[in-house]
């Protein structure tokens, strides 16, 4: 039996490497990996937690988490596609759509 701590301890590890992902990466796929990495390590804390409680609250809740992240995926996806067919570049300090 793995004890609820070396779960936690993953799953900050993983949230963490997201988190510097996303401050520190100027590609927006990597960005947006990173980002479904931060998703991953939630749901890894939300079904250790459910497993230490022994209730099934917490991975029911990890199938609402992973629906938001597929559509996420395809959205995400979607205007990464769009933004590359008009600036020709993935490099988020490339883009500014917001620019005269």
């Amino acid at each position: 039996m793995i004890p609820l701590q070396h779960y936690l301890i993953l799953s900050a590890i993983l949230f963490t490497t997201g988190v510097v992902g996303v401050l520190t990466q100027r590609n927006a796929i990597v960005v947006f990996m990173c980002v479904e990495l931060m998703l991953n390590s939630v749901n890894l804390s939300l079904i250790a937690f459910s497993q230490y409680i022994g209730n099934a609250t917490g991975q029911i809740l990890v199938f609402f988490v992973m629906t938001v992240a597929a559509a996420e995926a395809a959205v995400g996806l979607s205007i990464i596609i769009a933004l590359y067919r008009n600036k020709q570049t993935l490099f988020l300090d490339e883009i500014n759509i917001m620019k005269w």
